[in-house]
């Protein structure tokens, strides 16, 4: 893979991620907004130890969340220009996993303090459980349960040097 090539996979790869951001900022941004006001409503004096560890826990999640969601946009921002897009790339893709794990975690927090306002002890732990498996099973374990066929079978630099070997341009490695 020459120079150019190189380039536009990079550049294809970072229009990818921040086109994914886009779509699950929006919504830990609004999970975010609904977390804000809880405290403040009439009912939450009577909220118990459970229910306000569940919210600390589905309000911190969803703020790292959103913190993870954002470092594609800010590292760019803050890089812009600079050629070191692999490395941008790399912390993007850290960040956004982190963003996604988290968000489970705050949405399945959520949902326990939904559910505990409305069920059962039992009900509550089951629809929680069934919610954060769910999300485990759906974001993670599927994505990664099968190999994947990468677009371009090339190494890029970086990966090479990973490897210990030296990139040679132009040339497949295998």
């Amino acid at each position: 893979m020459d120079g150019k090539q190189l380039r536009k996979k990079r550049d294809q790869e970072l229009i990818e991620i921040l086109n994914e951001v886009r779509v699950a900022l929006s919504g830990a941004s609004v999970l975010f907004g609904f977390l804000l006001v809880v405290p403040f409503s009439a009912r939450w004096d009577g909220a118990t130890d459970a229910q306000q560890t569940a919210y600390v826990v589905a309000f911190l999640a969803t703020l790292l969340s959103v913190v993870g969601f954002m470092t594609p946009t800010a590292y760019h921002r803050l890089r812009w220009r600079e050629r070191n897009k692999e490395r941008m790339l790399r912390i993007s893709h850290a960040g956004t996993i982190c963003g996604i794990a988290l968000l489970a975690l705050a949405m399945t927090a959520a949902t326990y303090l939904v559910i505990d306002e409305m069920a059962n002890t039992a009900v509550t732990a089951g629809v929680t459980a069934v919610a954060g498996a769910v999300f485990v099973g759906v974001w993670f374990v599927l994505p990664l349960s099968r190999p994947y066929d990468r677009w371009d079978e090339d190494f890029d630099e970086d990966e090479l040097e990973d490897e210990g070997r030296e990139p040679r341009v132009g040339s497949r490695a295998s």
